[in-house]
């Protein structure tokens, strides 16, 4: 199977609709996808060993899915267009990483993918989960800083990485600063979008967003049991699904390059470029890092108003330290460092 199964006590609660692609079908597709020309059900049924009707069924299976396949009793079957969902299979396809992404858990619809992961590492083997990628076409409750909804309409790429983490408590932040870097390099290196990172975990496309972040833990005193880090991407989601007053806020990747794109393809890459930065995050290469999140932030060098709990002031974005605080430097000349609040830009 290209899915395991959810634990039963997921249930409706947490699941609404869940595809899973089976082995047959699998191997059927594998089948038009190399085919040159229409090829029969008889022709099918033969290489795999199944009855036509078994092959009628697979067929069927695989359009539900998305996949456009034409038939006809003269010339057989042919794919015509791939699914446009983010099946595991398709992913697979384009997937060049060591462990992330090796296992993926893909849902229609969820409420949160944070949520998923949090309820499979408190009831499963987090060191077997390790890596773990959990996708959903679509969220209805997911959150994000601060308690703040995450519109996750379709078309976009909402995911959770789980990991099991060889890093110190007081470094586990840079996982998104990780993550932020990987969207950021997969969107310039994709589309040539002059992508940059927003303090603290957004990731802009001009002035406007397109994507955030999200690291949930769970530890204690110096131990990380598992890390959750929630991705969302605005990808081929039409701005028109959002407000008047949002769409002067974010944008999509196919707003930007004027087509809608891979979304699969994307996300592989994405999972490649956040591998290769969390290997070196746990070989302990935090400074390189640090220093390649400084050369794509459009907060640094820049004059930004900064909202905490406690107050809201002004100032320059001078730097941001080994620990992930952003440094301010007030009109008074002091220094301020902020370790979380919004940070609006001006």
């Amino acid at each position: 199977m290209w899915q395991e199964s959810l634990p039963a006590s997921l249930g409706t609660k947490w699941l609404q609709t869940v595809k899973c692609m089976t082995d047959s079908a699998f191997r059927v597709l594998e089948i038009l996808e190399r085919a040159a020309a229409p090829i029969s059900g008889e022709a099918i049924s033969n290489e795999l060993g199944v009855t036509r009707s078994a092959v009628w069924k697979q067929i069927k299976e695989l359009r539900l899915m998305g996949y456009t396949i034409s038939s006809s009793q003269k010339e057989g079957y042919q794919l015509t267009r791939a699914s446009e969902k983010l099946l595991p299979y398709e992913i697979h396809k384009n997937l060049r990483t060591q462990f992330i992404g090796k296992k993926l858990r893909y849902l229609e619809k969820t409420p949160s993918t944070n949520a998923i992961g949090k309820q499979l590492c408190q009831e499963g083997d987090v060191d077997k989960l390790d890596g773990t990628v959990i996708i959903a076409e679509e969220q209805s409750g997911a959150v994000g800083r601060m308690g703040r909804a995450w519109i996750s309409p379709g078309g976009g790429i909402w995911i959770t990485i789980i990991l099991k983490p060889a890093v110190p408590v007081d470094h586990v932040f840079m996982i998104t600063m990780a993550g932020s870097i990987a969207i950021a390099k997969a969107m310039r290196k994709e589309f040539e979008l002059g992508a940059l990172i927003k303090w603290p975990n957004d990731i802009f496309i001009g002035n406007k967003k397109v994507a955030g972040l999200l690291l949930e833990l769970a530890a204690e005193a110096d131990k990380v049991h598992y890390c959750l880090l929630g991705i969302g991407v605005n990808v081929n989601v039409p701005l028109s699904n959002f407000t008047p007053e949002l769409q002067k806020l974010i944008t999509s990747i196919s707003a930007e390059v004027g087509h809608e794109v891979d979304r699969a393809a994307f996300l592989a890459r994405i999972l490649k470029e956040f591998e290769s930065r969390y290997l070196l995050l746990e070989e302990g290469e935090y400074d390189t890092i640090l220093q390649e999140w400084k050369s794509l932030s459009c907060t640094l060098e820049n004059h930004v108003q900064i909202r905490t709990l406690k107050n809201t002031f002004e100032g320059e974005a001078v730097d941001i330290d080994a620990f992930g605080a952003l440094i301010i430097r007030k009109e008074n000349g002091r220094l301020e460092r902020v370790i979380a609040g919004d940070c609006y830009q001006q």
